[in-house]
């Protein structure tokens, strides 16, 4: 079973920063594609951010609804994927999942609470 430590979460003000990182196993990390998701409270998880990486480019995508305020980036050196939040919203608030795919694996990290007061 892959184990993804996830770290970054917490309590912050409307229009403040957080990063969020995951850490994976590195003879996985580097074969595959890593995202992150989200459950707000009530909700159905959501896709955020997915990065890919085809030959030595790395592929990002967003959700149209954190475009231009979430980054994702990936370290290989460090086998960690990223997720930098800016102008964070009261909406943001969600449990924040790290998802690894590849090598015929899907695991999940345990997800870390994020919550923006308004």
């Amino acid at each position: 079973q892959v184990q993804l430590v996830e770290s970054g979460g917490g309590l912050v003000q409307a229009g403040e920063s957080l990063r969020l990182s995951c850490a994976a196993p590195g003879n996985i990390f580097r074969f595959s594609d890593m995202a992150w998701y989200r459950q707000p409270p009530e909700k159905q998880r959501e896709l955020v951010a997915r990065i890919t990486v085809r030959g030595n480019t790395n592929y990002a995508d967003y959700a149209d609804f954190v475009k231009g305020r979430f980054t994702i980036s990936r370290d290989n050196a460090k086998n960690t994927v990223f997720l930098q939040m800016n102008s964070l919203k009261p909406e943001d608030t969600a449990v924040y999942y790290c998802n690894l795919r590849g090598l015929k694996l899907d695991a999940w990290g345990q997800g870390t609470l994020v919550t923006v007061s308004s």
